[in-house]
């Protein structure tokens, strides 16, 4: 077992170290956030242009937030004394964790980071080294600084300094052990301040855990704390300070196994195995154990488990439930003190995480929690205490009541003043697709629509239907089995449930099933379909049930794809459903979303070799769906010809569609033919074309064929790691839209708010 052990390790280190040298070695790069693409770029970058911004902050210092990118940018900072397990191993040694911390940051919440290591172990000239740096940081986050040095430095730069400092190894691992005790007493029906606390540990990650647990209302006489030296009490001689003191008590115990009878709580910050099987035995009903210590927990779960069913547990590994993990507050707390401008993170800030924390976890999960977890959901209880690392609504929940705590705290110099503004943006940076669904979203909720999903058994159908239904974009109708679809609700955590929530269909046993065939028979039966082939295709096919609900008035949109092909799913749909009076065929209209901006990409699954023809009404249908964005389209038809370079039929048929989009649509700003970089950068195009009809570079791309549209987008979507919504189907008599078997839940909302105002708009 010790060499598979040891083998897995050495894997590890290979891996690791292959990891931190390539492409390029370390974690971090810096990039321009502005263009330095001419002479004009570079003297508002440097000189002459920063004189303007250097002398409104020198009359101003808070415009230092509004001309630098000071408001966020942390400086993550360490000396390298006690390094994630691996000790004083110096800062230099240290420096990919700090790297590591800096890309949680920014991977999390957006911010930037600068890693510092500082090469001092004297506690008065490391805060003296850091105080200094006060100018160019919005903050600070202390990291892996040994004790008792870090409670004194820390306690002094925040004395110094007028922007937070936050050691992380004190507050973030107390944060989520608050919220663990907070949530774990909870299910034990036991009030924090009767209950008995027993730390094991007192450097300073325990001792700051027992004073947010204090703030949250423990009483010190019934925490006992003990170290390596035995139990903290009163007039011990070995190894105390002030801030162990707090919590020595006047007793003759001297032993952990003296002092755990009884207790409600264990807190372990010391060392593998120290809590033993039949110490747990001794401990009170429903006892909550936190055996935090790296990588072996003071205790392993299983044993705990043999002696107590009854058993809460918290570790720090990812492989048992209940992770304590920093990353689940440390970037957020800095998101929303750094948002408001905070001159420290105070105590209230960091109780306001502790409880939006605890809240999360009493949610129901999302498809991003289960993925973390191999796809299985756990929801609030013994096992799921603490919200998962990976829950996406994290940002959305801490970040906003750390800041209103510091402004009801009087510490924040740039008070949030809209707080709806405030939380679209950090929609918009969880769900990169925000900012361009809003207004899909905002008209969905004038008037709710129904939208019938082929895919109601599939967990994201079902998770988005939770979302569309909370956020009222539709009333969402379910094809599937009932007994199925509660079971999975059930199984997933969510809380709605069909025929109290939603609609359903069940295709096993539905009343109108007789009239669906007939329906169906009636619009194909002269195309080769049988009556009996009818009934199985109500009975067997969602999409056919789908689509026949939406014709028959039963439902306003269709969703279907999830499973399938997707020529075979828009068969079903130009039979049922059929086209558009004015649409010669279906096309599809995908929008892509990436650090650019939003790109609509036409036709990227329908039509294999369009006519010149073809390509002017794709382009029309799609410049009048992306005008609901409150986009104004900007087209560009694309080909291997820049403006007449070549002559080949594919690039004829796009000349001649630019000629009849000129005349038909004479207020449209498009053009072509073109290359794919002439389109996208106004240098380039003016260079080529300098009368050309473009005002900016091109929102929508139109493809001469379906192989080009559809290599490009799953291209772009692979190189940029854009978000894909859509594909959009134009041309359908009623809204119906098939998605691909690599949908979000995500993806599946965005779509259903799509699929809300297409159905408004055409009911206008």
């Amino acid at each position: 077992m010790a060499d598979n052990s040891k083998q897995a390790n050495g894997n590890l280190d290979d891996h690791a170290l292959y990891y931190h040298t390539y492409p390029k070695p370390g974690k971090l790069e810096i990039q321009a956030t502005k263009p330095l693409g001419n002479q004009r770029d570079l003297a508002l970058a440097y000189s002459p242009g920063v004189a303007a911004p250097c002398l409104e902050i020198a009359d101003d210092p808070q415009k230092a937030a509004d001309y630098t990118a000071r408001s966020n940018l942390v400086a993550v900072i360490s000396n390298g004394t006690a390094v994630l397990g691996l000790g004083a191993i110096g800062p230099l040694a240290s420096k990919p964790v700090m790297e590591g911390k800096a890309v949680l940051f920014k991977k999390f919440a957006g911010i930037d980071v600068f890693d510092i290591e500082v090469d001092e172990t004297n506690a008065d000239k490391f805060v003296d080294a850091v105080s200094v740096l006060e100018p160019t940081f919005g903050g600070i986050n202390l990291e892996d600084i040994k004790a008792p040095e870090c409670f004194q430095i820390e306690k002094r730069l925040r004395e110094k300094m007028n922007i937070p400092v936050f050691h992380d190894d004190q507050h973030g691992t107390a944060i989520i052990v608050a919220a663990a005790v907070r949530n774990g007493l909870e299910l034990a029906g036991k009030d924090i301040s009767q209950v008995k606390i027993v730390a094991s540990g007192a450097g300073a990650a325990a001792l700051a855990c027992l004073n947010l647990l204090v703030s949250l209302g423990a009483k010190p006489e019934n925490i006992w704390v003990t170290d390596i030296h035995g139990v903290v009490y009163e007039g011990r001689p070995e190894l105390m300070d002030e801030w162990k003191a707090v919590f020595a008590q006047k007793t003759d115990k001297r032993t952990l196994s003296q002092v755990i009878e009884g207790a409600d709580v264990f807190v372990g910050l010391s060392a593998a195995g120290v809590l033993k099987s039949e110490m747990v035995a001794k401990m009170a009903k429903k006892p909550l154990l936190m055996a935090l210590a790296n990588p072996t927990p003071e205790i392993m779960p299983e044993e705990a488990l043999k002696v107590r069913d009854d058993v809460m547990m918290c570790t720090g590994r990812s492989d048992f439930p209940n992770q304590v993990n920093n990353v689940l507050c440390f970037p957020y707390i800095f998101r929303g003190a750094l948002d408001c401008g905070a001159t420290s993170i105070n105590e209230e800030m960091k109780l306001a995480a502790v409880e939006a924390i605890a809240a999360l976890a009493r949610e129901e999960p999302t498809d991003v929690v289960a993925k973390a977890y191999g796809g299985v959901t756990r929801t609030f209880g013994p096992d799921y205490l603490i919200p998962s690392p990976f829950d996406n609504r994290l940002i959305l929940r801490i970040a906003p009541a750390v800041a209103k705590a510091a402004m009801e705290t009087g510490v924040a110099t740039r008070p949030i003043t809209d707080f709806d503004a405030y939380m679209d943006r950090l929609n918009r940076f969880v769900f990169r697709s925000g900012l361009v669904m809003k207004p899909i979203i905002q008209q969905a909720k004038t008037e709710t629509k129904s939208v019938i999903y082929a895919d109601g058994e599939d967990e994201r159908v079902l998770r988005a239907a939770q979302v569309v239904l909370e956020d009222k974009l539709a009333q969402p109708i379910l094809i599937g089995r009932p007994d199925v679809i509660e079971r999975r609700c059930e199984r997933f955590g969510l809380k709605i449930r069909p025929g109290k929530d939603f609609e359903f269909v069940n295709p096993q046993d539905d009343p109108r099933y007789r009239e669906y065939v007939d329906t169906l028979f009636t619009l194909v039966g002269r195309n080769g379909v049988t009556p009996e082939a009818a009934r199985t295709m109500v009975r067997t096919n969602s999409t056919v049930i789908g689509a026949l609900a939406v014709q028959r008035g039963e439902a306003d949109a269709l969703i279907t794809g999830l499973e399938g092909r997707f020529d075979k799913h828009l068969r079903d749909i130009a039979n049922i459903i059929g086209k558009q009076e004015d649409v010669t065929n279906f096309a599809t209209l995908s929008l892509l979303i990436n650090s650019s901006g939003a790109f609509f990409l036409a036709d990227t699954y329908v039509n294999e070799n369009p006519c010149s023809d073809e390509i002017t009404e794709i382009t029309k249908k799609a410049a009048i769906q992306i005008k609901r964005f409150g986009i104004t389209p900007r087209v560009a038809l694309l080909s291997h010809s820049n403006f007449g370079s070549r002559s080949t039929p594919g690039t004829m048929k796009m000349r001649e569609a630019l000629e009849n989009l000129w005349q038909q649509c004479p207020s449209l700003e498009v053009e072509g033919e073109m290359h794919g970089d002439a389109a996208l950068k106004m240098d380039i195009l003016k260079r080529y074309m300098p009368q050309a009809r473009l005002q900016g570079p091109a929102n929508l791309l139109v493809f001469p064929c379906l192989d080009a549209a559809n290599i490009a987008l799953n291209l772009i979507k692979a190189m940029t790691s854009a978000l894909h919504v859509g594909p959009i189907l134009l041309g359908a008599a009623k809204p119906a839209h098939i998605l691909t078997p690599s949908v979000t839940t995500r993806g599946i909302v965005n779509m259903t708010a799509l699929s809300a105002v297409d159905a408004q708009s055409r009911e206008r």
